[in-house]
């Protein structure tokens, strides 16, 4: 009820919450209750097959009795625990207090394990088959949305299988991008280039890649790039790790390495909120997660790309 301004809501809860309880009883009471004049059997009027009546009897004494404790027990619910919006019960129990206590518990539990796992850098935690179980398990729950059940990433969202990094692959690396986030922008060059500089632009990067492409309208697009795009993307379009700008010599596409999909990206760039079209924003998780989740999902992550066990990059 803290969302609301006005104490209105929560005397409205109180209200019909009491009142559909005690109409309740008062329902149940006229219906154990049968009226009718002496040596007389009523009918509900009820008819079926010429001959079948429903008689008007009053429910049966256990059953009712059953729905009488029910409202006892709505009764005394409302007394202790908060369920009418302006008692907070006797009790005092909130939703907030029971998420605290499950989680003191739970970090009673496994918070020797987490902090045995921080005092490992990340290739050894790596090399855990238990660590990289519980690192596979926060990766799950908190990852998989974006960067599928196998890690193997979709568009907008890296594949982290792979050896190509936008902020780098190093232990450290990883673990800064999960605690911090990374917000990574590609500005909207259309106006400046216009629709002929976009496209020859275009053909400069798939040449960079080895793709198919016009070679007259790469040549010109190589100088357009070169002050529009090479601060960023190096002038041989190998990236800058530093600033989170990809890679253009590989087949490794973020967005899509078609002619629409590059043009698409000069024009109308890549930037916004995480889980929408055209967002490259990973969001910090270390308020999220506590240091000892992020340690375990850095290595579990770092380990997809690597040997855990020898500490050297996998055969791509």
């Amino acid at each position: 009820m803290s969302d609301f301004v006005s104490s209105f809501w929560g005397l409205a809860i109180l209200v019909v919450s009491v009142v559909s309880v005690i109409a309740c009883a008062v329902l149940l009471k006229s219906q154990s209750v049968v009226r009718k004049a002496e040596g007389l059997v009523e009918t509900t009027g009820h008819l079926w097959d010429e001959d079948l009546s429903e008689y008007n009897n009053p429910l049966p004494r256990w059953w009712a009795s059953m729905f009488y404790i029910t409202i006892v027990f709505g009764l005394a619910y409302l007394v202790l625990y908060p369920g009418t919006g302006l008692f907070g019960g006797v009790f005092g129990w909130t939703q907030t207090g029971e998420y605290e206590r499950e989680r003191a518990a739970a970090e009673a539990v496994y918070g020797p394990l987490y902090d045995r796992y921080l005092k490992q850098d990340l290739p050894t935690v790596a090399a855990d088959a238990q660590a990289r179980g519980m690192g596979l398990r926060i990766f799950l729950n908190n990852c998989a949305q974006c960067h599928g059940s196998d890690a193997g990433g979709a568009k907008g969202f890296p594949n982290l299988r792979d050896a190509d990094w936008l902020y780098g692959g190093e232990p450290e690396q990883i673990k800064t991008s999960i605690t911090d986030g990374r917000d990574g922008v590609m500005p909207p060059l259309g106006p400046a280039l216009g629709e002929e500089g976009v496209k020859n632009v275009v053909q400069f990067v798939r040449s960079l890649s080895g793709q198919k492409h016009d070679a007259k309208a790469a040549a010109a697009g190589k100088e357009i790039f070169a002050t529009f795009c090479a601060a960023c993307h190096g002038p041989d379009g190998a990236g800058m790790q530093a600033l989170g700008a990809p890679k253009l010599t590989d087949q490794i596409w973020l967005f899509g390495g078609s002619e629409q999909a590059i043009a698409e990206t000069i024009m109308k760039g890549r930037g916004g909120n995480a889980l929408v079209p055209g967002q490259t924003r990973m969001p910090a998780h270390k308020g999220l997660l506590s240091e000892g989740k992020i340690h375990l999902v850095a290595a579990y992550v770092w380990g997809l790309s690597q040997d855990p066990t020898g500490g050297v990059p996998k055969a791509q």
